[in-house]
């Protein structure tokens, strides 16, 4: 029997899940209306498609701010960290969508006020090929279909459209050099095509994405690139210093670490004395300002770990993905030796324990192959 807090959970998973499902049908209902636009030269389902995108744009809005919620209340691990990340990913994929199907409905306009033609028949198969893909993409999230996702993005890497998409723009070229297609018509029309084929791009992403939810498998991520985790603190001289040790101990290449503080102060001797006692050198490390940080979206994911780290990041985007860690800063408390020393303990296992499950929620599966090779 679930718990509340389990029954919480899901019901909040739910609710996102559904909004992305929503957030998904408008943006084929809107290629789907292009492509009637394109098919029947009707200028005004172009309209009709510029004109609903900011219904795009605010559900983008809200997956943003009920995926901050959720991590936020949740502290979700494993599953659920990976369900939300994914889906923040997703939310990314789903408006560029939206803006592609934007741009072909304007371009579209530019040619039919040209009075060119834009229905050709390889531009439509073109269409008829990317959103079944971007349909599968959002079948295979809703119903968590690992298999579905695996097969539509493997038919997406068999490049039909990218074939597609030379021989159209071969044939517009001829027709624009013939003296059939103006040249006003012409980047208007490739534009279309490119856009059509970015939609298919787009949906082997998000399919990608649902593997990565469901089975862990990280198709996603050139290995050679680094995820950036930042830990913020009132001050850089204690809890984040101690989660970056503690991120760095754990042997990841693919994930680094780094922290800053709202205000400036030295590292603590104290904190780098206990994590020395725990077999990890921080007096290397350095404090640093988090307005040092030119760009916070630099950083994938965003860790506060006090009120005052909360209220100095800015509140709007969800990417970088923020997670709240709020834990007392042991260099502060004032007490018997014991008593800072289990301050510094609780600390420690806190991190320890959380940095593993996010390492986890990220890496999947090859977790275990990356701590075999430190070993």
């Amino acid at each position: 029997m679930q718990s509340h807090l389990e029954a919480n959970m899901q019901q909040d998973i739910d609710l996102i899940r559904s909004k992305v499902i929503e957030m998904g049908e408008l943006a084929e209902k809107a290629l789907e209306t292009c492509l009637g636009a394109i098919k029947h030269n009707d200028r005004q389902l172009a309209y009709a498609v510029i004109l609903r995108d900011r219904y795009i744009d605010e559900l983008e809005e809200a997956l943003e701010s009920l995926c901050q919620r959720f991590l936020i209340k949740h502290l979700p691990v494993a599953g659920q960290m990976r369900f939300v990340y994914s889906v923040i990913k997703i939310n990314t994929e789903l408006e560029r969508v939206g803006d592609y199907a934007k741009t072909i409905a304007r371009r579209f306009s530019i040619v039919s006020d040209l009075g060119a033609q834009a229905s050709y028949p390889t531009l439509i198969d073109i269409a008829n090929l990317a959103i079944p893909f971007l349909r599968n993409a959002l079948q295979a999230f809703g119903e968590n279909d690992a298999e579905l996702a695996k097969a539509t993005r493997e038919k997406e890497k068999e490049r039909t459209i990218d074939n597609l998409r030379y021989e159209i723009h071969r044939d517009l070229i001829q027709l624009h050099i013939k003296g059939a297609l103006p040249s006003e018509a012409l980047v208007p029309l490739v534009t279309i095509v490119s856009c059509l084929e970015r939609v298919a791009n787009q949906a082997s992403n998000i399919c990608e994405e649902v593997l990565y939810m469901c089975t862990g498998e990280d198709l996603r991520h050139d290995y050679q690139q680094a995820l950036r985790v930042l830990f913020v603190a009132e001050h850089d001289a204690c809890r984040g210093q101690m989660a970056v040790g503690i991120g760095n101990a754990l042997g990841s290449k693919r994930i680094l670490f780094s922290s800053a503080g709202v205000a400036s102060q030295p590292l603590d001797s104290k904190t780098v004395q206990f994590m020395a006692e725990k077999g990890i050198d921080i007096s290397g490390q350095t404090s640093k300002y988090l307005s040092q940080i030119l760009d916070l979206k630099d950083y994938e994911i965003i860790v506060s770990l006090c009120e005052e780290a909360e209220r100095a990041l800015p509140s709007s985007p969800s990417r970088p993905v923020r997670i709240s860690w709020e834990m007392q800063d042991p260099s502060r408390l004032e007490g018997t030796e014991e008593e800072v020393q289990a301050a510094y303990q609780k600390t420690f296992q806190f991190f320890e324990t959380h940095l593993r499950e996010l390492v986890q929620a990220i890496l999947g599966d090859d977790v275990k192959k990356e701590e075999d090779n430190v070993q």
